[in-house]
């Protein structure tokens, strides 16, 4: 009995052993690796898949240089972009990185950054009868679920019109598709991504001057996480602004609704 005893004891230690080996900790094998693994949407001109199927967009080679820098490598994971808080906190991705406004969601997330200021607009059909955001009021606006454009019409920042409805959508092309079908007047987001579907059907839409509101853009970490990192690029991102990186990749994809933060200020 006694010895019998000792081999199950033996057995279960070795089960027990076996178990911690194989424990899925994907943040702690991927620091061994500097591997940054970045949550990310298609979302352009922030971050989008280009001909060859291959990462692209502003945020891919801001994220990709800072990286170099720091001595990572940058893993782009497409996400759904409901889910990325939940992503975030499982660790199944480090951080978000793709045109993500840190504007009212500060105390959210853990951000590196700010790093851009982007204007957030609206665009409607060419020929429809809207030339200012107050012709928005009593109408339908078409915007992707959680952004800031989203959050200034339902709450109704100040000087903003009181839209009708406003439908939310998981997507921006959802959004796209929504004002396409005439389910919606307009649909409001980011001046560059809008201006995508402005560019790719000339006439059939355009953009608002006046903006609905102005927001900055950031690296969002899960809330109580270590901050090294977070520090090292925050860091790393002023030196891109200082030294004039960040401007030439906005120039490179043509970027007009964008500042970097230098030139905010």
């Amino acid at each position: 009995m006694k010895k019998g005893s000792l081999c199950l004891l033996w057995l279960c230690l070795l089960a027990l052993c076996g178990g911690c080996a194989q424990r899925d900790d994907p943040i702690q094998d991927r620091s061994a690796e500097n591997r940054l693994v970045i949550g990310c949407e298609i979302y352009q001109p922030y971050t989008y898949l280009d001909q060859d199927g291959s990462y692209a967009g502003v945020d891919v080679e801001l994220a990709r240089e800072a990286c170099r820098r720091l001595g990572y490598t940058p893993e782009f994971v497409q996400i759904e972009w409901d889910k990325k808080n939940d992503l975030l906190a499982a660790g199944q991705v480090d951080c978000l990185w793709s045109g993500f406004v840190m504007t009212g969601r500060e105390t959210e997330y853990e951000w590196a950054g700010p790093y851009l200021t982007t204007r957030h607009v609206v665009a409607v059909q060419a020929d429809e009868a809207v030339e200012s955001l107050s012709d928005l009021e009593g109408r339908t606006v078409a915007v992707q679920a959680t952004s800031v454009a989203e959050h200034a019409l339902l709450q109704q920042w100040p000087g903003l019109p009181r839209a009708r409805a406003v439908y939310s959508f998981a997507t921006i092309d959802e959004a796209y598709a929504c004002l396409r079908r005439g389910y919606a007047d307009a649909v409001a987001g980011h001046e560059d991504t809008l201006r995508t579907l402005v560019d790719a059907v000339p006439g059939e839409y355009r953009l608002l001057d006046e903006a609905l509101c102005q927001a900055e853009v950031g690296v969002a970490f899960a809330r109580g996480c270590d901050r090294t990192l977070v520090e090292e690029l925050s860091r790393t991102l002023a030196e891109m602004e200082q030294d004039g990186t960040i401007r030439s990749v906005l120039d490179q994809y043509g970027m007009r609704g964008v500042q970097t933060v230098g030139e905010k200020e």
